[in-house]
This record gives C-alpha cells, structure tokens and sequence, in this order.
C-alpha cells in the first residue's frame, strides 16, 4: 500500500469518527429532550397553564416588594416601613423581656435550634468520628461506626423531624433533635476523614514513652487536629443555622415557621420581611464563623459579603437536603 493509500484511508477514518460522534451527539440530545419532556409531564407542568396566572405572579411581586414605585424615581421608601412593621409586630428580631418569645425573637429560636442541636451532636460526632477512624479501631470493626455514619447522613435532617415528632411533637425540641442527629453524621465523618491525615510521628513518640491507647489518641493524635475539630464544627453549625430555617417550614418553630404560615395566608409582603430577617441571620452567621474559621487556618479566607449574598439560595438548597 503507498503512502498516499494510508494517508487516505486515515482521512476516512477520522472522517467516519466524526460522524458518529456527531451521530452519538445527536442520539444523545434527542434522548435527553425525550426525557425532559417526560419529566415535564410527570410533574404536570403543561397543564399548569402558567402564562394564565403571570398577571397575578407579577401582583404578587408587587406584594413582595413595596417599596417599588411605577413612576421615577421608582422607589417609595414608605414601602420598607410595611417590612418594619411586620418584623416589630411578630417579634422576628427582638423579643423583649419576659414572655414566651425569647429575647432575640424569633431569630433567637432559630439561632438556638442551630447551636443546641450542634452542641448535642457534637459529644457522639467526636466519639463516632474517632472510633471511624483506621487508626484507632481496627479494620473492619471501623467500619461499623463510618456505617452508621454514613446511615445518618443518608436521612436529611427533615426526615428526621418526622421522624421525632412521636416524641418531641411538632415544635423546636423535635428540630433541634433532628439537628443534633444530622450533626453526629456530617460531623462524625469530618472528623474522622481529618483523623486519617495525622503525621505518624507524634503517635510513635506517645508509644515510646508507654502511654496506653487512650494516652496515645488524646495527646498523640487528637492534639494534631484540635484546630481543624473547632473549624469543622463551626462549618456544621453554619449548615445547622440553615437547617434550623429549613425545618421550621414543616412546623419546627422559629424564622421557618413564621414563614410557612404566611405563606399559607398569601401575605407576601410578610413573607418577604421574614426572608430579609433569615438573609441577615445567616449572613451574620456565616461570617462570624468564616472568620474565626481563617484565622484558624493559614490559607482559608473568608468570602466577602456579595459572595456569601449571591451564593445564598445554592447554599439554602443544600441545606434543605442534608
């Protein structure tokens, strides 16, 4: 065969692989579309008849926003009044003295749920995540503790409210329950993937002295990553404040709660002055612990405020499936 017959047949080649990566390409975008649509009419949005109720979708905007004005300058600042209003009326930041309101309102409760149910899983996350750990329990009796583990996190945290509610009924004690087994398994498992990254020489030096295992874990071990422990643990509890929010919706008390039932009144306006009380609740949140969580660690830098704004909604989703 010449060479010019191999350069030929190589053209042919190349020009029939393209083909059918077109042809793929093709099939696969068709079987994507089919799929879509199947999905569309599995959730009934064709006969949802959605452009029928944009008028009262753009009403209801309005509603959202008050202080939104048809003419220039196109903002009424009386309209965040109507925000001030239902926050002072349903104590969403301030609680005042005495009563059955906590002091920070309904924030408070919602900040409580976050910080109670992080405490409360935090003993049995610490203790899970070390007895994980390869370097602690034996393979593959280690496995048994990364399994429940791994069970727990398998079930988002408003499955367990349900599933609490026989004990604790519908209301905070059954969410911050559910915060706190959440935390036993996202915090566990943190805890002993960071435990089998520890340096072998402080463990072999405990050895040589003849400390005892517990000896070795606690000074040879756990004082390598006791850093790392209160940075995680600050991480979880930002995921537990949004948590908190997250099982207030189904009855858990709180910011949640309140929004929930607005909602269930279509008072719009309301429920958009709860959502500007929970943005600056987790924004608060979230930089007091990013801050503390860089100082921590050498090369962790806190994320501005426009970042932690725009990445809000991602992070509430998240939070809503954990």
């Amino acid at each position: 065969m010449s060479y010019g017959d191999r350069v030929r047949d190589r053209y042919e080649e190349i020009v029939l692989a393209r083909r059918v990566r077109a042809l793929v390409f093709v099939v696969g975008i068709a079987a994507l579309a089919g799929v879509f649509y199947y999905a569309l009419i599995s959730v009934g949005f064709f006969a949802a008849n959605i452009p029928e109720y944009v008028p009262n979708f753009l009403n209801a905007l309005r509603d959202f926003f008050p202080f939104l004005a048809p003419s220039f300058p196109f903002i009424d600042p009386s309209g965040f009044l109507d925000y001030w209003a239902f926050i002072q009326e349903r104590n969403l930041i301030w609680g005042g003295f005495g009563g059955d309101i906590p002091l920070f309102g309904e924030a408070g409760i919602t900040l409580a749920m976050g910080f109670a149910g992080t405490v409360m899983g935090f003993p049995l996350a610490l203790l899970f995540g070390i007895l994980g750990s390869g370097r602690v329990t034996p393979f593959p009796f280690n496995f048994i503790f990364r399994g429940i583990m791994s069970s727990i996190r398998a079930i988002p945290a408003l499955v367990w409210g349900l599933i609490y509610i026989p004990l604790g009924g519908i209301g905070p004690v059954t969410a911050t329950l559910a915060i706190a087994t959440d935390t036993i398994g996202n915090l566990g498992r943190l805890f002993t993937d960071e435990l089998e990254e520890i340096e072998d020489g402080p463990i072999e030096a405990m050895e040589t002295t003849g400390a005892n295992k517990p000896q070795t874990i606690t000074f040879g071990m756990l004082s390598q990553v006791t850093t790392p422990f209160i940075a995680w643990t600050l991480y979880i509890f930002e995921i537990n404040v949004r948590i908190a929010v997250s099982l207030g919706i189904i009855g858990g008390g709180g910011l949640g709660n309140v929004l929930s039932v607005q909602q269930g009144l279509f008072a719009f306006t309301n429920m958009m002055a709860t959502i500007l009380v929970i943005l600056v609740l987790i924004i608060s949140v979230e930089i007091f612990s990013q801050r503390i969580r860089s100082a921590l660690r050498e090369g962790d830098e806190a994320q501005g405020i426009v970042a932690l704004l725009l990445g809000f909604p991602q992070r509430m989703a998240e939070a809503a499936l954990k």
